[in-house]
């Protein structure tokens, strides 16, 4: 079998989009149940808890197919004494606003990736994926030859191309509308700004590998719209945020209902490497800092105490409440239903499609 042939046999082209911070297993068997894709996110997790992790889900998702996913740091993250010290005063505001003590220097930023890695190719999940950087051949011929298939993040041609040239098994377009940390590691930002249409089209048309699109998919309307592009599947975040499964927490629900048009803004001020997310106080006032911060996973780590703090208080000011440019059309319920109901609503839409071009 190959991807793509996985792909086509989904009762619902449909892959939940892995979300760190925002969900756990019971999101990724929601979606498994209801005939979609569910995605687990391990980044976050210990090299050493990551094959449990995997035999969990595994063993409750039972013949349904599932993916892990991965962010990619190859190198130890390091920041040198005057790079944290200027760092924490910036935030020092922040974390006398929220009434939590500045943090001590850190002595790790981000778990080991080559152990993640390792401990992910010895437990084989069905499906891998991958942001923030592309992986060398030989590591995917080894999750290869473990049995899982490989699919790349991909937020320009060139970094879709790149994925292909080590091997991959598919391509995750993620579009500028998407929300949470993007994926671009070709180039810069303003470089790497596409919207989900055109690049899922333009991937398709790059490279011969299945097409996953995704970015300001939340509803039945646009997954048949990526489905006519050619794509294989959506893969859809935002639009889970709202559901009994999600994790996400209340002060993050409530910013997502009560978000006005166009709520949601790019910034770096949270984690070092540029996000989506609802505007709120904390990326205003860093806005004209942004730049300054340290890279992921050196600023990510900075921000975790203070997140933490300000959900514990009450202060949705300086949480981080990632979401994509389609957040005004997320609706609560249970997640299968959901996954349900968007099939229905792409059935629906090509039936009017047909309709209107006299498809019989």
């Amino acid at each position: 079998m190959s991807l793509a042939k996985l792909l086509d046999d989904l009762p619902i082209p449909i892959i939940q989009a892995p979300m760190l911070g925002a969900h756990d297993e019971r999101l990724a068997l929601a979606a498994c149940r209801a005939g979609a894709l569910g995605s687990f996110p391990v980044s976050s997790h210990a090299p050493e808890d990551i094959e449990p992790a995997i035999e969990a889900l595994r063993a409750q998702a039972g013949d349904a197919p599932f993916a892990v996913n991965l962010f990619v740091l190859p190198e130890r993250a390091s920041a040198s004494a005057e790079t944290l010290d200027a760092a924490l005063a910036r935030l020092r505001p922040w974390y006398d606003k929220v009434g939590a003590p500045l943090p001590e220097h850190p002595n790790s930023f981000a778990p080991d990736f080559e152990g993640q890695l390792a401990a992910l190719t010895r437990a084989a999940p069905p499906i891998a994926s991958f942001t923030f950087g592309a992986l060398s051949r030989a590591q995917v011929e080894a999750l290869h030859d473990g049995g899982t298939y490989v699919l790349g993040t991909a937020n320009t041609v060139a970094e879709a191309r790149a994925w292909a040239q080590v091997g991959a098994d598919g391509i995750v377009a993620q579009g500028m509308d998407a929300g949470g940390h993007r994926g671009n590691f070709l180039a810069d930002i303003e470089e790497s700004l596409v919207g989900a249409l055109p690049l899922t089209a333009a991937i398709i048309a790059a490279v011969e590998l299945p097409v996953i699109a995704a970015g300001g998919i939340m509803d039945g309307r646009g997954l048949a719209a990526v489905l006519a592009l050619g794509a294989k599947a959506a893969q859809m975040g935002t639009a889970f945020l709202l559901s009994e499964e999600a994790t996400s927490h209340p002060l993050w629900r409530a910013a997502i209902e009560a978000a006005p048009d166009d709520p949601t803004r790019l910034t770096r001020a949270f984690s070092g490497r540029y996000a989506r997310g609802i505007e709120n106080r904390f990326m205003r006032d860093m806005r004209s800092m942004e730049r300054d911060v340290p890279a992921y996973p050196v600023q990510n780590r900075l921000t975790q105490p203070l997140r933490a703090a300000a959900a514990k208080a009450g202060d949705a000011e300086a949480m981080a409440l990632w979401a994509g440019q389609g957040v005004k059309l997320a609706r609560p319920g249970g997640a299968e239903e959901m996954v349900r109901r968007w099939w229905r609503e792409a059935r629906e839409a090509a039936r009017l499609l047909a309709d209107r071009t006299g498809v019989a």
